[in-house]
């Protein structure tokens, strides 16, 4: 009996050792950016979209034919500024006026708008960044449309 109780509490211990959380697909990740390149592409703008995961780490980038090669770089820095903030680059951009200038000289961050959130079921799995259309606010509305187009799929994901 004393054998059975330590051993269970070993394996409780050991559970408590391991971490397990959600994260993008490569599928999610690739219709996302994806959604996002077409929705600005329905506007008449050539982006970069991309993916990054709960780590910042790229699951998938697309960058349409004409988008200045500096948008790959402005764009994942825009979804790593949601990964530090949990918000919105938009969001993060109103709400931290105090250290929004300093925080660009971070290496790998941007604060400004178009980045967002990949949420489901209250959990963060990543963000998606876009760069090129002529203003944030309209690299934040691509964002959103591709977000708002594949919706379902997030709020059923597993």
């Amino acid at each position: 009996m004393l054998f059975l109780m330590a051993f269970l509490f070993a394996i409780s211990a050991a559970a408590a050792d391991v971490v397990s959380f959600k994260t993008v697909s490569l599928e999610l990740a690739r219709d996302l950016a994806q959604a996002a390149v077409d929705a600005c592409r329905a506007e008449g703008y050539q982006v970069t979209a991309i993916v990054v995961n709960r780590s910042g780490d790229a699951q998938a980038m697309l960058r349409d034919s004409m988008a200045p090669r500096y948008t790959m770089q402005i764009a994942r820095e825009k979804a790593e500024a949601v990964i530090l903030s949990g918000v919105a680059s938009s969001e993060f951009r109103r709400n931290r006026q105090d250290i929004r200038m300093e925080m660009n000289h971070v290496q790998g961050i941007l604060v400004l708008e178009g980045g967002l959130p990949i949420r489901s079921g209250g959990s963060m799995l990543g963000a998606l960044g876009v760069s090129g259309a002529p203003g944030g606010d309209k690299d934040e509305a691509c964002a959103q449309a591709a977000l708002n187009k594949l919706q379902e799929r997030l709020e059923f994901a597993e």
